[in-house]
Order: C-alpha cells, then structure tokens, then sequence
C-alpha cells in the first residue's frame, strides 16, 4: 500500500488599500446561531425573561434619575424667586388663603360661616399665610414655616392678578410627590385602615405666632392679606369625618342602631335607628342637606316605636327623645316633633313603681317596665338624668305627665339620706326609694350625669330652682374635699373615687365632662374657684390623651400620688380601651367659649389627627380600639357607637366655629348625649 502523495502548498495573501479587510463574523454569526437553536425552549425562554428584566430595570432607573435631575433644576429656579418682583394687588381684589369660598357648606340654622369673600375674589392654594408684599427684601430662600412640620416644605405664595403662576405648579407637583411618598396602608384583620388619614393641620396656635416677613419699600404699597380663619381648614376636616363615618353607617348599617365598620355590618340595641337620630341635629348644624334630608325621609316614612322591645329608659331618652326634640327645635319641622311625643307617652309605664323611682327598662311596645334582671335597683345616674328631655317635652305637648314624673323624682334624691357631702352613691332601690350600695362615691360611671343635670336644669328652668343650685353647689364642694388630688411628679389635679373612706387615684374618661360644667357654672354666676379648678382639671383631661402613644386616651386612668414615679398616668391593660367618647372634647367646647384661649382648639384638633389615624375605617366609618398605648397594633372593636356622630364630632365643630353665636350657651343648654335645647324665659317677678 502505498501512502498518498504529498502536495506542497503556498498561501498568498495580495491587499488592496482599497479593498476591505475579510472577517470570519459570518461564519461566527452561524455559529451562535446554531448554538442557540441547540438550546432547549425553557433555556431560551429563561434567558429572554432576564433579558427583558435588565431592559425594564435599567429604564426605570434612568427616569428615576432624570426626574432627579430636574426636581433639583426646578428647585433652583423656584429659589431664584428673590431675583423677581412679586406684583402687588390691584385695590378691590380680595385674595383668601386657605379652602375655597363654599367648601364648607354653610350651616342652616343661622348666618354663620358665611363665606367672607367677594366675587372679585381671587382662590388661594392652601399654605402658610403669607403677605402679599410689592417689593419683597432679597432672601437666601422664600419660605415662611410657620406650620407645623408637615406644612413646612416649599410652600405657596399669593396667586397675584397676571402673577407668577408657573411657579406655583413647580410647589404643587413637589407636594404632590412628597404626600405619595409618604401614603401607607395598614391592614387590620382584612379591613384596610390608612395610616396617613389625619387632616394636614393648620397652624397651631403657637406657630401663628411668628413673625410675617419684613416690608420694604413704600407702606402704601403694601396690600393686606385678608386671611380666612385657620379654622375654616379644620370646619372642613369635621366635616370630611363625618361624611366619611357617615358613609359607613349608610352604606352597611342603615335605619339600625350601629356600624361595624370592620366587618361592614351592623349592630342592634333597641332596632330604632340610634346613630341616625343621634346625629340628626348634628348634620343640620353643620349644614350637610343632603345627607339630612336622607335621615328625615327614614324617620317619616320607617321610624315606628310600635315594636315589642324593650328599651333602656336613660339610653333612649337621651339619644332619641333628645335627638327628635333638638332637631324639632332647629328645623321647626313637626315631624320630629310628633315623634318625641309618640316616644314619650310609650316611656311613661317606667314610672310606675311603688316609689315613684322609675324601672331602667321599659317595653315600647307592651306598656310595661322592669328592672335589669340581676337587681331591682337602678343607677342612679339613669334616673336622674332624663329630666331635661321631659320637661322640655311637657312644655311643648302641654302636658304636664312627663315633667312631674321627672321633677318627683328629684324631689326623691334632693331629701335622700345617705349623701356624702352632697356626693350620692350609685345605686337607688325602685321600691325603697332608698340609696344602696352605700359608701363608694365616684363622678365616674353611673353616678356622672346626676352631677351634670343639676346645673343644667337650673339654667333651663331660668335659674329658678334653688334646690337644684343648692344640691350642685354641695356636691362640687364635696368633691373638693373628699376627690381631688394632685399626682405626684407633675402635680396633675384629678377627681378620683372614694370607697368606704378609702380613697382611690381612678378616673374615669366619663369624669372630663367635668371641666366643662364647671366652667358652665362659672358662666352662669358660680362662684370663680369654680373655673379655676375648671382649668385645672382640663389640662389633667389633655394629658390623658397627650401621654398615650396614640394620642388617644384610654378608658379608665390610674393617677400616681408619689413624686418618685416617673409617669403620671397609669393605665393597667383592661382599661386601655377607647370608644370615641366625647367628654373631653365637649370641655374643650365650653373652655374656649368661655376664655377664647386657642390652645383648647389647638388640643381638639390633635384629638382629630388622632381619631383619624387610629380609628379611621378605609371603607367608611371610624371603629373603638382596644389598645391606646400601641400605635402599631391598636386592636379595632369593631364598634362606631352612635355618640361618635351625635357629641363628639358635634362638639369639635363647634369648637372650631368662629360663630359664636352658633348655639349660643347663653340660649341654650345641652343635655347629656349634646343634643341642644333651648333655655325657658325667666318667669316674671
């Protein structure tokens, strides 16, 4: 075998400067082809899903950075205003800051809250209030912060007429950024409850304090800002809390007694509407029509009081025969009028007992009354705070049943032995007509509102009554002696209980109602110690929501008596629950009616801030809480009692109201669930 023959080769390579240079890419294009159709298809789909992931990444990262980029470009345009001159007003034109004329809807029960601009106005964004000035001094930066942290970023100036407005949208989208960074959500058991709800709060009392900026140039120059009242901002806040509570009950718990707003249901207690009535008189002062006119039309065409149920006396009376007679009262509608007197007439049977104290349960429906199944007493409170509601409803039917029954029944407790210094236990026997559980005397649960009536019923009988002014007067001087202290490290003055000549540092959330009966008597003639210890007391109430975590109070507070202690409230763990009570807020109400100071204002709006961060329910509605002390995790009930709606909503807006003689205290008294009625004529002498 011969082997194959050897052939020789030369390679030559002949280049041409005109020619292009050979390359291998075709053959190494093929090449990475057929590597790639040797892929399996999962292998190339992974590799084209990561492909495309790196593409979506690497844009958003640069439209990240450009937005960057051009907040900063705008912000050293916007600093450059100093350069600029801001044009002054023309005379005649009024500008507002603040909401826009109307926002607000104006209540109907009187002139006030009327908007104070013309229709030459010019609408102001919402921000500092800062004057509008010809020629500004040259500053390192324009911003006035004279609002609480969350105003003070880069802040609105005037609208000016021809002025500069594209300033202005650079402010509006750098806001618009910041708030949707700031927007949280927190979930709580399936219902969503938003963690940012709290209004943005208009300056606080001590903020509009500071200085407006220095003026140059000719003072006629100078165009005054005519400013809407800061409160016009938190009228509106009051209002939007409504709405929104408002919505829930109409949405999942319409014509029944109360909201759970978590589990979009409802709640019965008596199967008449509670939260509806309570809040009737509520949506008529604050001027919401519609929603008014919604309610009316369920009370006259579904509200019936023919029903086999039966009905706590002092619940009913308060809330309902409260409600309709108030909102008879604002409305002049007869309606209502002829309600309260249904409702009257089936709550007399209470009555009928062999010592004139009434049962606390009465069957509407059957004609008949009973105590509580475990006891033949009644508290105390309850039967002693149902007189406003029926001697103003004998007034008006002119049937003098409902006031008798109710003036027996303090003529009862006024000649009662068993009384502590004007202090009554809580408990009365409907047989004996005699005090029970004797000894432990308390301005807290059951025992509250007997306090409150006896001033109330004084002013409405046109301070007449000396009996009534005598037993109050004894009772706050009994207070004075065996309840108040002072707690140890900040020297906090409180009202605590007394049990057996034991004395306990407890108080009650029910006991801040208060500072405003006290400060009520004050108003009326009472002696001054009577407001002083009013303002003490009051500022006692605010700690109690100021030195919880949530800013919310609890139920129920234990005081410390020792200086060592670090904290002067105490809150043990059954006692940290809230249920949007009212109390404290009505204080606050009767306070700066009476002294005008803003810092009561100040305190109410936190309190707002408060309630619409911890208990506001996205859905609509605002729900109790079991745990004021973790703002993490506060524990909604699940429960929209119906005096969210009907007291303490009622009283921050008229605590906010510039309208002084919206429900003028000198004309009107509020009985205990805040629905208004009027002070009778003094009788002549």
């Amino acid at each position: 075998m011969y082997p194959p023959s050897r052939k020789d080769f030369i390679s030559l390579t002949l280049s041409d400067s005109h020619s292009q240079t050979y390359n291998n890419g075709k053959h190494r294009r093929q090449s990475c082809w057929r590597k790639w159709k040797q892929l399996s298809r999962l292998q190339r789909s992974l590799i084209l899903f990561l492909l495309a992931l790196l593409l979506i990444l690497g844009l958003l990262s640069y439209t990240s950075i450009t937005e960057q980029w051009r907040g900063l470009s705008d912000r050293e345009d916007w600093l450059d205003l100093d350069d600029r001159e801001l044009k002054a007003i023309p005379p005649g034109v009024k500008p507002v800051l603040g909401l826009a004329a109307g926002k607000v809807p104006a209540p109907v029960a009187g002139p006030h809250l009327q908007p104070a601009v013309g229709p030459d106005a010019v609408p102001e964004p919402k921000g500092p209030n800062i004057p509008i000035l010809a020629k500004p001094p040259k500053k390192k930066t324009f911003v006035n912060k004279r609002g609480p942290p969350s105003l003070q970023k880069d802040g609105n100036v005037s609208d000016t007429v021809g002025g500069e407005k594209q300033e202005q949208e650079v402010v509006r989208e750098e806001e618009g950024e910041e708030e949707e960074k700031q927007k949280k959500i927190v979930s709580w058991r399936g219902a969503m409850i938003e963690a940012d709800q709290a209004t943005e709060p208009p300056p606080s009392a001590n903020e509009k304090e500071a200085a407006a900026p220095p003026a140059t140039g000719n003072p006629a120059d100078i165009v005054p800002l005519e400013v809407l009242p800061e409160t016009r901002g938190r009228l509106e806040a009051v209002c939007d809390a409504f709405k929104h509570a408002w919505k829930g009950y109409k949405d999942y718990a319409w014509g029944h007694d109360e909201l759970k707003p978590i589990s979009k249901s409802f709640g019965e207690w008596f199967g008449l509407g509670l939260t509806l009535i309570d809040a009737l008189d509520t949506m008529w002062i604050m001027g919401l029509k519609e929603e008014f006119a919604e309610a009316k039309s369920w009370v006259e065409k579904d509200l019936s009081f023919n029903k086999n149920v039966d009905v706590n006396l002092f619940e009913t009376t308060i809330r309902i025969l409260g409600g309709l007679l108030s909102t008879y009262h604002l409305t002049g509608d007869h309606l209502f009028l002829e309600k309260a007197k249904d409702l009257g007439s089936r709550l007399m049977p209470a009555f009928k007992t062999p010592s004139k104290i009434p049962f606390s349960d009465v069957n509407i429906g059957k004609g008949t009354a009973h105590p509580p199944r475990w006891t033949s007493d009644s508290t105390l409170a309850e039967v002693t705070s149902i007189q406003l509601e029926f001697r103003e409803l004998s007034r008006l039917s002119q049937d003098p049943q409902y006031q008798e029954a109710a003036n027996e029944v303090m003529r009862l407790v006024h000649n009662l032995p068993g009384k502590h210094d004007g202090l009554v236990p809580m408990f009365i026997n409907t047989n004996s007509g005699q005090f029970t559980h004797k000894g432990v005397f308390t301005l807290g649960a059951r025992a509250d509102s007997y306090y409150e009536y006896l001033l109330k019923q004084w002013i409405q009988g046109g301070k007449t009554e000396d009996d009534l002014l005598k037993d109050y007067l004894q009772a706050i001087e009994g207070v004075k002696k065996h309840l108040l202290r002072q707690t140890g490290p900040s020297k906090l003055t409180f009202v605590g209980e007394l049990s057996h000549n034991r004395f306990n540092p407890k108080m009650d959330h029910l006991v801040c109602f208060l500072p405003g009966t006290l400060a009520l008597g004050a108003h009326n003639g009472l002696p001054g110690d009577h407001m002083d210890l009013a303002v003490q007391l009051m500022e006692t109430c605010h700690q109690m929501y100021k030195q919880m975590e949530t800013g919310l109070s609890p139920e129920i507070v234990h005081f410390s008596l020792q200086a060592s202690d670090g904290s002067d409230v105490i809150v043990k763990p059954a006692d940290r629950h809230n249920l949007l009570r009212p109390e404290t807020v009505e204080s606050l109400f009767y306070m700066y009616r009476f002294t005008k100071d803003t810092k009561y204002r100040d305190w109410g709006w936190d309190m707002l801030q408060s309630f619409n961060k911890y208990t506001k329910v996205s859905g609509g509605g605002y729900t109790s809480i079991n745990n004021v002390r973790d703002p993490d995790n506060p524990g909604p009930r699940d429960k929209m009692e119906s005096f969210f709606l009907g007291e303490t909503l009622k009283y921050l807006y008229l605590l906010f109201s510039d309208d002084m003689e919206l429900l003028s205290l000198d004309k009107y008294v509020f009985n205990t669930e805040a629905h208004p009625l009027p002070i009778w004529p003094s009788p002549p002498k």
